[in-house]
């Protein structure tokens, strides 16, 4: 969910950056705890906007600042090459103490003993200060695995300007029906212009995610005994934006082919009244769109409910760490609203904690679409892809190029779905 250069990561990191990594402190199992006795925890961050990286380094210092008996030892890490960089560290013993990731890279690394559990550590506080959909997707075994910290979902983004030019309303209210979604979007086409431009390059995640509106679940089961589910709730997404690219002609078709980057400058133009992307794009409208421009974050979508699975940044502890506790205190201390609210609004995403979401409401007063955006952050349910052994190879080998043929009007509803079932069956064997 972590915002990066196309979204995706790099794959390979190079033995140089390993050993880098292993020389600016990757390991704090061995030497942590210095001569005068105290403990020095080594907290990887993947921060990489300037205002969120400054935002992190204030609160290692301070932290610092009042536990000088705890030192937390900063070090820089990055999206492009944090799985591989893991992969090595943990199984050679020199993992960061505290590992700042996303909830979708680490549950394999969980299931595999390599993080300790921190359910003995949790305050009251901060478990009933998340939703229990985020608290699911982060429990391994019975195991508590990592604290959520920000996290994302997909919105709604409008050109108010295109709106007005068609006599459309801004809707109002706690959320968006996906009916009433399709209705706009079929007002504000013609001319030259299309009612929502999205880009759906790599259309897995967003529609797995957006069918938990319709209560789709994907899959039955975890690890490597689990069973595809492809009903109604599962082509619920897919079968409408279909509906509106092809029947309607309210989507622009090219724009299924794009990133979400790409859509940008036809949204400033005009050429689309709405875009549909995940929520910290609002950072990038502001700091790019032309002067002048106006746009709003329009309520959140709603199928059957208004549900999102948890897409959320985590902080996890290394079992190989001889200070748990220390290590736990300090993740509790840096989701405080104090600082979980300054980091989301650096980077425009949503605190995991429902008092960081009060807090970023009362300090943005609901601006710039930060009320719709916080609140499209309230129903985020378990992912249970996440425990999948076999769904990222499903998700890229299978699901992308089916559904990329199914938005280009390449394959029936019947086709699309005899595809993503075969294909489970063809990656899993036919020992499942």
């Amino acid at each position: 969910m972590h915002r990066r250069t196309g979204l995706a990561a790099v794959l390979a990191a190079t033995a140089a950056t390993l050993t880098g990594c292993a020389t600016n402190g990757g390991g704090g199992a061995a030497d942590d705890t210095d001569a005068n006795g105290t403990v020095h925890l080594k907290f990887q961050s993947l921060a990489f906007a300037d205002t969120t990286v400054a935002q992190t380094k204030k609160a290692v210092r301070t932290w610092n600042a009042h536990h000088p008996r705890v030192q937390i030892d900063l070090i820089q890490g990055s999206w492009d090459n944090v799985h591989d960089q893991l992969v090595t560290q943990l199984a050679g013993g020199t993992a960061p103490d505290i590992i700042h990731d996303e909830n979708a890279d680490i549950v394999g690394f969980a299931q595999q003993g390599y993080f300790a559990d921190l359910s003995p550590y949790l305050s009251d506080r901060l478990r009933g200060n998340v939703s229990d959909g985020v608290w699911t997707s982060l429990t391994v075994g019975g195991k508590v695995i990592a604290v959520p910290t920000l996290q994302q979902t997909y919105v709604v983004f409008a050109n108010t300007a295109a709106l007005r030019r068609a006599g459309v309303a801004v809707p109002s209210g706690s959320s968006l029906s996906w009916d009433d979604f399709r209705a706009m979007a079929k007002k504000l086409t013609g001319n030259g212009r299309y009612g929502v431009g999205w880009g759906l390059k790599e259309p897995t995640a967003t529609i797995v995610n957006l069918s938990a509106n319709f209560g789709a679940r994907w899959f039955r089961g975890s690890g490597s005994h689990t069973d595809i589910v492809v009903g109604d709730a599962e082509l619920a997404v897919p079968t409408r934006i279909h509906a509106m690219a092809h029947q309607d002609g309210s989507i622009d078709p090219t724009s299924l082919t794009q990133s979400g980057g790409d859509v940008l400058p036809g949204f400033y133009a005009g050429k689309y009244a709405m875009m549909v992307a995940g929520s910290y794009v609002a950072q990038q409208i502001q700091e790019q769109a032309p002067e002048k421009f106006e746009w709003v974050v329009l309520p959140t979508l709603a199928g059957t409910s208004t549900a999102q699975p948890a897409s959320a940044q985590t902080l996890s502890v290394s079992k190989a760490t001889r200070h748990v506790k220390q290590a736990a205190q300090f993740i509790d201390y840096f989701v405080a609203d104090q600082n979980l609210a300054r980091l989301a609004q650096s980077d425009w995403l949503i605190p995991a904690t429902a008092s960081g979401r009060r807090a970023v409401l009362a300090q943005t007063g609901g601006r710039d679409g930060w009320r719709q955006i916080l609140a499209s952050g309230t129903n985020s349910v378990d992912a249970p892809y996440l425990t999948v052994k076999d769904f990222p190879q499903w998700k890229d080998q299978i699901a992308m190029p089916a559904l990329q043929r199914y938005l280009a009007g390449d394959l029936t509803t019947a086709q699309l779905s005899s595809r993503l079932r075969s294909g489970w069956r063809q990656v899993v064997g036919s020992g499942h």
